[in-house]
């Protein structure tokens, strides 16, 4: 059986990789012919642990190619998988130019029958526009079913959450057609549910926003403990033992950020105004998570006198650690304050680099993180890479002028810095400070 995947971003190129390891023959298409090429050579372009060894492996085994010619990579494959981006549009939508242009393509070029498959995140009701979309650009009638199955993969454990998923969803008007996708994911050890396809597309905005929920109310808890002098990590600890609530997505810091949750909340909240429907949590969530940066920011700013002519490091500017993803990043947010606050801010990542926006507003990216926090007043954790976790904060405490820690998530050992001589501030643990 083989299997097409449309789109070779950060969904697709896994997903392809995946279902190789699973045993099939798979091509992936895109429109970008330098992607392909790169992508073609055994370079990834992005990075993903785990990923170039499958690249490798399958390119080697001649079970995976890459190509951009869409017509007779359409009629070669029985199954096509969309893994296109659905960005938001300004009114916070997802736009759907891409799915769209992909539907007129595959129903120009299809000469068979076709399972397409709707892997993107996209708005309820999305399914049928895409099969009215086919059928109007297809010459003359030609049968296929449409089916949704969105994915529910995490940046940075992406192959781990795509072998041994919690669940996998597939939405489908066609039981046959559900059934013979089902049938993709039989070695996972995984529960499948088939619903409609609306439903399906819904499982998955509701359960990315039901995890923003956690993290912005973690978060604006984390504001309350401040004031309080409570230590919001042990609320979160003592809230996480109750089965029910679990400790997941509890813990609190300068926000969420990425492709999803940012991009997934701001659609639902489009699609239930469409509805005149009003999803006041929701609201609330993305507000709390608008804010949080600049709240604690502006507290840390109090600590050192304010940012003004100060030099601060960033450690951290990807959204979260084992990717390069900035898309929504805190780190952007806080890069921002600073330097609306005249700061000099020199930044370290292990992977991501600082954009060339930045670059020109006199934001410097070092290699090396002694380089990066050497002369500085204060160092703000944005993203808890293990090198943060287990730097030698003894040695780099030379290269300090002023040795302030704000610790955005809440990650590092605050008894051991103390110990060092640093003063540290996190996210709602004033009592510790």
């Amino acid at each position: 059986m083989s299997i097409l995947i449309i789109g070779t971003g950060y969904v697709g190129v896994t997903t392809a990789l995946v279902f190789a390891e699973l045993g099939f023959e798979v091509t992936g298409l895109d429109a970008d012919e330098r992607k392909v090429q790169t992508l073609s050579e055994g370079k990834l372009t992005f990075y993903e642990p785990g990923l170039q060894d499958l690249l490798d492996k399958h390119l080697a085994a001649g079970r995976i190619r890459f190509t951009s010619e869409a017509k007779q990579a359409i009629r070669q494959n029985s199954i096509l998988f969309l893994c296109v981006g659905t960005p938001s549009d300004e009114n916070g939508s997802a736009d759907l130019r891409y799915i769209r242009a992909v539907a007129e393509q595959i129903g120009q070029s299809m000469d068979d029958y076709k399972v397409i498959v709707i892997k993107s995140t996209v708005p309820i009701h999305t399914n049928e526009r895409l099969t009215a979309w086919i059928a109007e650009a297809q010459p003359h009638p030609i049968p296929f079913d449409v089916v949704s199955n969105p994915e529910f993969l995490r940046e940075g454990s992406a192959l781990q959450d795509a072998l041994h998923p919690d669940r996998i969803i597939i939405g489908s008007r066609n039981q046959a057609a559900g059934l013979h996708i089902e049938s993709l994911y039989e070695k996972l050890n995984a529960p499948c549910f088939l619903t409609t396809p609306t439903t399906a597309e819904m499982i998955k905005y509701a359960s990315n926003s039901f995890l923003a929920t956690k993290i912005s109310f973690a978060n604006e808890l984390a504001r309350l403990c401040e004031q309080l002098d409570i230590n919001v990590g042990d609320v979160s600890i003592g809230m996480g033992y109750d089965h029910r609530i679990g400790p997941h997505f509890l813990k609190a810091g300068i926000g969420y950020g990425g492709s999803c949750f940012p991009k997934d909340i701001k659609a639902l909240l489009h699609i239930a105004k469409k509805q005149h429907t009003r999803l006041s949590i929701l609201e609330q969530v993305h507000e709390v998570n608008e804010t949080q940066a600049e709240h604690f920011l502006q507290l840390w700013e109090r600590k050192i006198g304010g940012f003004a002519g100060k030099r601060i490091a960033i450690l951290g500017l990807s959204f979260k650690p084992n990717t390069d993803d900035l898309r929504e990043a805190p780190s952007l947010a806080v890069i921002h304050y600073l330097t609306s606050q005249r700061a000099q801010v020199r930044v370290h990542d292990p992977v991501a680099k600082l954009p060339a926006s930045l670059q020109s507003a006199g934001v410097r990216q070092l290699e090396h993180l002694e380089d990066a926090v050497a002369g500085c007043d204060a160092a703000i954790l944005c993203s808890e890479w293990d090198v943060y976790r287990n730097a030698d904060w003894e040695q780099l405490r030379d290269e300090f002028k002023q040795l302030n820690i704000f610790d955005g998530r809440n990650v590092l050992d605050r008894q051991r810095l103390t110990e060092l001589g640093y003063t540290y501030s996190g996210i709602g643990n004033a009592a510790r400070n």
